[in-house]
């Protein structure tokens, strides 16, 4: 493509692939949100999809970025979230899996990336996976240089439907290979609100291939972590979003004292299954 390096370059130093939200955020916890963005960069124009689509679920997560930036402030914790589609590229994937750069998501073909050669994926991994990634690293490694407690926590919106089947869980969690703070969170969540529905690995679990961000900056330094998944028609409107921005800092906060972790401060002192698509 005529122009291609030259206009990503342009673009990247325009819009960054991944934005850090307070960075010296004194919390227990840090939070990733993959799948923020539905921004396709302008060198791979609309990789054949009509506006309506790209607004859709396939091409991100609704909702998960409102509510992580909620759970940012509420919590005094770090964010790390992506900035491109993950139809342009899937930064929750190992780089070797089938659909780090989809061709069909659930049942919309993306005529973009079909054919995509070797060349075209390693430049995406560049471009968007590795820095996404990388900053991610960089937050958990100060931490860890300044002796803070760290639990990580992804953020992320699952659909109410799937290929025709209804989803009932208004929210899921999905543990690594360590479950305890997720099962800790799961109690904390059922105490906070006695008739909520909680997935427990739903609508999907690790076996699926999801929680490549969990296991691989979680499980892989040692880290206590747990990947939230929200129905996302309970966050498409700020009521909902603050609804659960407030009940899940409650509940994360509730869930790290009951794991005997270092006390974090409550928001209220503040003053304030198996499915493919994650």
């Amino acid at each position: 493509m005529v122009g291609h390096e030259a206009g990503a370059n342009h673009e990247a130093s325009v819009i960054p692939p991944v934005l850090v939200f307070n960075t010296e955020g004194r919390s227990p916890f840090v939070l990733a949100c993959d799948h923020a963005s539905n921004r396709f960069p302008d060198h791979y124009g609309d990789l054949g999809l009509t506006p309506h689509q790209r607004l859709m679920h396939v091409a991100w997560d609704p909702g998960a970025m409102a509510v992580a930036l909620g759970l940012s402030e509420l919590l005094d914790a770090p964010l790390v979230a992506s900035t491109v589609s993950r139809l342009v590229i899937d930064c929750n994937r190992d780089h070797d899996a089938p659909d780090l750069i989809p061709v069909v998501s659930e049942r919309t073909d993306i005529p973009g990336n079909k054919g995509i050669g070797d060349n075209e994926r390693a430049e995406r991994i560049g471009a968007y996976h590795a820095p996404f990634h990388r900053a991610l690293q960089d937050v958990l490694d100060r931490r860890k240089a300044a002796g803070i407690e760290t639990v990580l926590v992804t953020v992320h919106s699952f659909t109410p439907v799937y290929k025709d089947v209804p989803r009932p869980w208004p929210i899921g969690l999905i543990h690594g290979r360590d479950d305890r703070f997720t099962a800790a969170l799961r109690e904390a969540l059922a105490a906070d609100e006695a008739s909520l529905d909680i997935g427990w690995n739903q609508p999907y679990s690790a076996l699926n291939g999801v929680t490549y961000t969990l296991e691989h900056h979680g499980d892989g330094r040692g880290l206590e972590s747990s990947m939230i998944e929200i129905r996302h028609n309970e966050i498409l409107e700020p009521e909902g979003v603050s609804l659960w921005a407030a009940r899940l800092a409650r509940c994360l906060t509730a869930a790290l004292g009951s794991r005997g972790g270092a006390a974090a401060t409550s928001p209220t002192d503040q003053n304030t299954s198996v499915h493919r698509r994650v």
